[in-house]
């Protein structure tokens, strides 16, 4: 149920105040405009919106294609904005087109700013915790490139009382069972310094057992130790909390049994990471393995239920604990602003050609090739080919196997970047934490792909599977849920805090506070 807020009483002034200087700013970039129709006013909007098109349209051509197109997909990736800028100078048109950005430059943040005072975060709880007497830490060596050994998170462990676990990365280890083994001879805390995968292994074991979890920022990108506010930069300020710890409740994911804290992907990324060459030859490889898995024949695509609701023929499929929140839901800048909502996120990504693409870049998440949802449950299979090794043949006859950092930089990458930016650790974390951080069938039952094969799934239909960046594969149907709440998590009391992502603009909403209208608002 909505809650109704009285935005003309309730909303401090101060937000009244900042959502009238966003309309301001809103209405003088259009008297800009008007002003300068007879000096190129219009070209400049047309010239800049033409640029974000043609833009758009070299990244989907660099990506989805090969031979010439992708050639001139190239060009227009970095001509096209480099022309806009040569036609403003040429034109005399730069001081028009300056004064315009600046003026929504200013209108984006007043407004931004409008509905983060209005609408303040909820804290999450934290209670005070105890000490723990026989704490057990899981640590990976080779996670975040030899954080570990070069934070001394070993020695400062054992000093703070813990019993380290100390993984060898040559030889495999199912480090669910290590921590298990722990519970059994009386540890009372369990932690983990390694990525993402392992991390939720080990909170899984945790939850299981009402045990308080620890989490050590020695991965890539840590995104979970991000959104619980913890230091990446200096993991062994996470430890703080074995002396002077406060413990919050967060939810766990679940997919298909196997538990995970940040993402699970399907589909494109999750093609591309089953490939075992993609972990030394990401640039090469995936410049010939994407247009096959992007517009090749008999392309495999991905059906979901979203709580009973349809969603289907999606090229590639994000479902997250807990929903992503940004501006733009698939830059880089993605976080969670909570973990103990109860729900799902849920990112479905479906562009077929250049003109869907150009689309997707003008307007975002209103775009109809991305969809964004929040749910309970999500049930996905497959609506075209599906071999039993993960990947259609026409990847497998491309040879290739990985997902092109090159891309990447240059912009090219749109849809892999939905899946690693918008929370999945990537391939890195995958790579650094193989053989250590996965279960044993993941090292046991390892085809020539690279990816594991579930025990027990003889001849049913398998897809490939990103689960917190790990390569995987799973029986469809892959069902992923929510235990809502039911991992203690033990963080220092002094530590940096979670950083509140940007609120999506809301015009109407704006609207609703510089007037002081009546809004009916979701509670938080």
């Amino acid at each position: 149920m909505g809650a109704t807020r009285e935005t003309g009483s309730d909303a401090p002034g101060e937000a009244r105040f900042l959502a009238r200087l966003a309309l301001l700013a809103v209405l003088g970039s259009l008297l800009v405009l008007v002003l300068a129709l007879g000096e190129g006013g219009l070209m400049v909007l047309g010239a800049g919106l033409l640029g974000v098109v043609l833009c758009a349209a070299g990244v989907w051509w660099f990506v989805a294609h090969r031979g010439l197109l992708r050639v001139i997909g190239a060009l227009l990736v970095f001509l096209a904005p480099a022309g806009v800028v040569v036609l403003f100078a040429y034109q005399g048109l730069w001081l028009t087109a300056l004064i315009l950005v600046l003026c929504w430059g200013v209108a984006l943040t007043c407004a931004r700013a409008a509905l983060r005072r209005s609408r303040p975060e909820r804290p999450q709880v934290a209670t005070a915790a105890a000490r723990p007497a026989r704490p057990v830490l899981i640590m990976n060596p080779k996670s975040g490139g030899g954080k570990v050994g070069r934070f001394g998170l070993v020695e400062r462990a054992e000093e703070l009382g813990a019993r380290v676990i100390l993984l060898d990365p040559g030889a495999p280890a199912d480090v669910a069972e290590l921590a298990r083994r722990a519970v059994a001879d009386g540890a009372d805390l369990l932690g983990v310094a390694g990525g993402d995968g392992t991390q939720a292994l080990v909170a899984a074991v945790a939850a299981d057992h009402d045990l308080p979890f620890l989490v050590i920022s020695a991965g890539t990108r840590n995104h979970l130790a991000m959104d619980l506010g913890l230091d990446r930069d200096d993991p062994s300020r996470c430890l703080d909390a074995l002396t002077d710890g406060e413990e919050l409740r967060i939810d766990l994911g679940d997919v298909s049994g196997r538990a995970f804290v940040n993402t699970v992907s399907f589909g494109v990324y999750a093609d591309v990471v089953q490939r075992p060459e993609y972990r030394d030859d990401k640039a090469g490889t995936a410049l010939s393995l994407m247009p096959d898995l992007l517009v090749g024949e008999g392309v495999r695509r991905l059906d979901s239920l979203v709580d009973g609701a349809p969603l289907a023929d999606q090229q590639a499929l994000l479902v997250s604990n807990n929903p992503y929140f940004s501006p733009d839901e698939i830059s880089g800048t993605g976080r969670r602003p909570r973990l103990d909502d109860g729900e799902l996120g849920v990112l479905g990504i479906r562009v077929e050609d250049a003109a869907q693409a150009a689309d997707l870049a003008v307007r975002g998440s209103q775009s109809t090739g991305l969809t964004v949802l929040s749910a309970h449950r999500v049930e996905v299979t497959v609506s075209g080919p599906a071999e039993a090794d993960g990947l259609s043949e026409a990847a497998e006859d491309a040879g290739a196997d990985g997902l092109s950092e090159a891309a990447e930089d240059a912009g090219a990458d749109g849809l892999s970047e939905a899946a690693e930016d918008a929370g999945a650790d990537g391939p890195s974390e995958a790579a650094e934490d193989a053989g250590t951080d996965g279960p044993p069938e993941a090292a046991e039952n390892a085809g020539a792909d690279g990816s594991a094969e579930e025990p027990g799934t003889s001849g049913a239909v398998e897809i490939p599977v990103a689960v917190d960046g790990e390569a995987l594969r799973m029986p469809i149907p892959v069902v992923c849920t929510l235990r809502p709440g039911v991992l203690r998590v033990l963080v220092p009391r002094d530590r940096p805090g979670v950083v509140a992502p940007p609120p999506a603009i809301d015009w109407r909403r704006i609207l609703d506070l510089a007037f002081g209208r009546t809004v009916r608002t979701a509670p938080r």
